[in-house]
């Protein structure tokens, strides 16, 4: 079967729209058309089925995609081996992150030592990373564990516990410590519940005995702290973000009985080969996360 249209099939799994996905390839709509009609004609079944203005993948699409996605993962493992015998010191490595903070030393780090080798961190939901990984989207995910997949393998770095943040006005900044049950009458700022740091929230709140309902959903750190500054309410989030700066305007005050906590570690596919790139950046961050640095794969 041709490669070339597999990649045409496997841009409209993407797009799901013929013309988007032309664009995409850089081909005219009519002849990405006529390249699935072959395609479909080699497979002897319909790969899409159009209802109303939507297209669909049929039960044999599914099924090629799955196909096609995994042909094309072990074409880029063939060449990333190859690399490694050819002595390449370049390459590209793709990680999915809990939270872009996380990788930050260790980015410095590794780029200092490893110049040569691009990296790019998309921030995602854990259950994203997994489908990215999962899909060979990505080559690495640093998420919060257990991640439990038979296709995945993972690796513990260390234990990160949740904390208030509110303004240095507000009620509770001068506090040493709060529970739980103190929060169901304040204005939170909480991840929508996809994220896991919600459904930790969520879980921790529910053993205390409280239902914490935020008055705000958003999905970046970064905005929900803005919130915070502005007076809008208190938000929960990881402790290693709260304390990476050093904002005079925010107060970090634990969260006890119980104290919200979960491991973060390293994930990724059993059947990836790991490059020499690949296998430094982890043991970059298992150095960043471990003090004595003993810990190296």
């Amino acid at each position: 079967m041709d490669f070339r249209l597999l990649e045409y099939f496997l841009a409209v799994c993407e797009e799901l729209h013929f013309t988007k996905a032309a664009v995409q390839l850089g081909i005219s709509q009519p002849t990405l058309s006529q390249q699935i009609r072959l395609l479909e004609e080699r497979v002897g079944m319909p790969l899409f089925q159009r209802i109303g203005k939507r297209n669909y993948l049929t039960e044999a699409g599914q099924t090629l995609k799955e196909h096609a996605l995994n042909i094309f993962h072990e074409l880029e493992q063939a060449q990333s081996e190859i690399n490694e015998l050819k002595g390449m010191q370049r390459g590209r490595l793709t990680i999915g992150c809990s939270g872009n903070h996380l990788l930050t030393r260790t980015l410095i780090s590794f780029h200092q030592k490893q110049p040569g080798i691009s990296i790019s961190v998309v921030e995602l939901a854990t259950e994203e990373t997994r489908a990215g990984l999962l899909a060979n989207k990505l080559d690495l995910g640093v998420v919060f564990l257990p991640l439990e997949d038979e296709q995945l393998v993972s690796k513990e770095l260390y234990t990160e516990e949740l904390c208030l943040a509110v303004a240095k006005q507000h009620s509770l900044a001068a506090a040493e410590a709060v529970k739980l049950d103190q929060l169901t009458e304040v204005p939170l700022i909480l991840f929508p519940e996809k994220f896991l740091v919600r459904q930790m929230v969520d879980s921790y709140s529910a053993q205390a005995g409280v239902q914490l309902q935020p008055a705000f959903e958003l999905s970046t750190m970064d905005s929900m702290l803005q919130m915070v500054r502005l007076g809008v309410g208190a938000t929960i989030l990881p402790r290693s973000y709260l304390l990476q700066g050093s904002d005079p305007s925010i107060r970090t005050v634990p969260i006890v009985e119980p104290v919200p906590q979960k491991k973060v570690g390293i994930v990724y596919r059993k059947q990836t080969f790991l490059s020499t790139a690949m296998l430094a950046f982890i043991n970059e961050l298992i150095r960043t996360f471990t003090p004595s640095g003993t810990q190296s794969m």
